[in-house]
């Protein structure tokens, strides 16, 4: 089990910058698959970025070259840094955990997802 912890959202202008952090605690001695996804008001969640324990990341296309995700294996947080704003980008941000350990006490969770509860960003033109 795992819990998440998002923060770093805001209001900013359009182009501006927002840097999110999602810190993980409870049981980090799994792999976990790293995601950001997010929400606009009266719209379905999204994907935006993710990385997995190798440091292989992925982006939606709406996001590519202005987004940078990143993790710090130390701190056991993910970042998502957030250039170039625009209004489309306001949203309830969330941070979710994929168990990908196959084995062990961990395997008994493989594929269980985890959710944050969210940070909001707000983008005005």
């Amino acid at each position: 089990q795992v819990q998440l912890v998002e923060s770093g959202g805001g209001s900013v202008q359009a182009g501006g910058s927002l840097r999110l952090s999602c810190v993980a605690s409870g049981d980090t001695r799994c792999n976990y698959d790293m995601n950001w996804y997010r929400q606009a008001p009266e719209k379905e969640r999204e994907f935006v970025s993710g990385i997995d324990v190798d440091d292989t990341t992925t982006y939606a296309d709406s996001v590519k070259g202005r987004f940078t995700i990143s993790q710090d294996h130390a701190k056991n947080t993910i970042y998502l840094q957030m250039n170039a704003l625009t209004p489309e980008d306001t949203g309830m941000y969330y941070c979710k955990f994929t168990m990908t350990t196959t084995w062990g006490p961990c395997g008994d969770y493989y594929g269980m997802d985890y959710w944050g509860k969210g940070t909001l960003v707000t983008i005005s033109s």
